[in-house]
């Protein structure tokens, strides 16, 4: 019986302003770890981790790419083949959250994705350790990721710090990209095409 030919490789974008912890989150899901020491990401990054998404082993790949804006001109490299997108700000830095109009935007125009309404984006909502600091209210958040989407963008409250809801907010975004790829192979439907030219009936007149 055949079945559906999927990738084994998931490739992941992390976006968002410097300093709203794109890297922390990446190594406290890969690497169960964290630093307080911040260290600006230079270009882009990525590491790799094998996990499972609905009984299908995935080497997943999660690009962390720096928040700065010198280095957003190297997006197109590094956000083309992308199969999801993080969206990620500090709750306690109001303008983070504002910012991500325009990192959604830069990503959708660079990466170019097939069909950019369907394309799978999950917000991240980072520094929930921190709630006495809390600037971006969790309503405002949710209502930023249901406006003019009849289905919301999926929304995370999480810590870096504490490794609160990141586990779930990665798998969520994997899910998320296996579904996509899954609904695109079985809506496309190529055309019939006969590899042989039928045979035309031979002319019966005379010359």
């Amino acid at each position: 019986m055949a079945s559906h030919r999927k990738k084994a490789l998931l490739k992941i974008i992390v976006l968002g302003d410097s300093g709203v912890g794109k890297t922390s989150l990446m190594n406290q899901f890969v690497n169960k770890n964290f630093t307080a020491q911040y260290k600006a990401t230079i270009g882009a990054d990525f590491l790799t981790k094998e996990i499972t998404v609905n009984d299908k082993q995935i080497s997943l790949q999660i690009w962390d790419t720096a928040g700065q804006e010198r280095y957003q001109s190297l997006g197109v490299a590094f956000y083309r083949g992308a199969d999801a997108c993080c969206l990620v700000f500090d709750m306690t830095k109001p303008k983070s959250f504002e910012d991500l109009v325009s990192w959604r935007e830069d990503f959708l125009m660079q990466a170019s994705p097939r069909d950019p309404a369907t394309f799978p984006f999950v917000v991240l909502a980072n520094m929930c350790d921190r709630a006495s600091d809390r600037r971006v209210t969790e309503q405002d958040a949710r209502a930023w990721c249901a406006e003019g989407r009849s289905v919301p963008i999926p929304y995370f409250e999480t810590s870096a710090k504490e490794g609160i809801n990141v586990d779930q907010a990665f798998q969520h975004v994997c899910e998320l990209a296996l579904a996509q790829e899954r609904s695109q192979e079985e809506t496309y439907v190529p055309h019939t095409l006969k590899m042989t030219q039928e045979k035309k009936p031979e002319d019966q007149g005379c010359c």
